[in-house]
């Protein structure tokens, strides 16, 4: 079970080639037997994106987001035990929708796709597969 950080997403989705053949061969593997997922938080993170112009879709987020649901990507939404946990983890930055990304990894035991550096070397029992590799 892979969990696609926020930007892992965006790359997947626009064949950006940030993201390295071992990650998209074991996100291919994953979506083929639906097992690839995405926290909901993701979808607050790329909006407020688009709302502090940092990027640009050409498609609103909503049909997006349909697209990629319809495609097989699945969703894990917020819950009350995931944002505790979130709020409690040791040695971690502030930003909260990293906390809460890792927080759903943790959770549900899935491995974290992303290339977020802070994410990588978290020296806690999250188990990551680097997005660039």
């Amino acid at each position: 079970m892979i969990l696609l950080d926020t930007h892992t997403l965006i790359w997947l989705d626009e064949g950006n080639d940030r993201l390295g053949k071992k990650a998209l061969k074991k996100i291919d593997e994953s979506l083929k037997a639906s097992k690839l997922f995405v926290a909901t938080i993701s979808y607050w993170e790329i909006a407020m994106l688009i709302e502090k112009e940092r990027i640009e879709m050409s498609i609103p987020l909503e049909i997006w987001r349909n697209n990629l649901v319809s495609n097989g990507l699945q969703e894990i939404p917020l819950s009350a035990s995931i944002a505790i946990q979130s709020a409690q983890l040791e040695s971690f930055h502030g930003d909260p929708a990293d906390r809460i990304i890792t927080a759903t990894a943790l959770s549900t035991n899935a491995m974290l796709c992303t290339a977020d550096k802070k994410l990588l070397n978290w020296e806690q029992s999250l188990s990551v597969l680097n997005a660039k590799n």
